[in-house]
């Protein structure tokens, strides 16, 4: 599956159970399956290398599911 790369702010959205995701520079929403604990800071800025995730159904409404590849802070 085909890699991009992500930089932008990490938040969080304290939507139903509260999830981490990440806003792009272009304002895109993009909600990791598996955010790293290093990423876990509310306004970090981060470059990720990310893939789209086959999640099937979610409970969230809220971004494009995503699986990073690797991360930078």
């Amino acid at each position: 599956m085909k890699t991009f790369r992500i930089k932008g702010k990490v938040t969080f959205q304290n939507l139903g159970t509260g999830f981490w995701g990440i806003i792009d520079n272009k304002g895109n929403e993009w909600r990791p399956v598996q955010m790293p604990d290093q990423l876990k800071t509310d306004g970090k800025t981060v470059k990720v290398t990310a893939r789209k995730a086959e999640e099937g159904m979610s409970i969230f409404m809220w971004g494009e599911a995503i699986e990073i590849i690797s991360f930078e802070t």
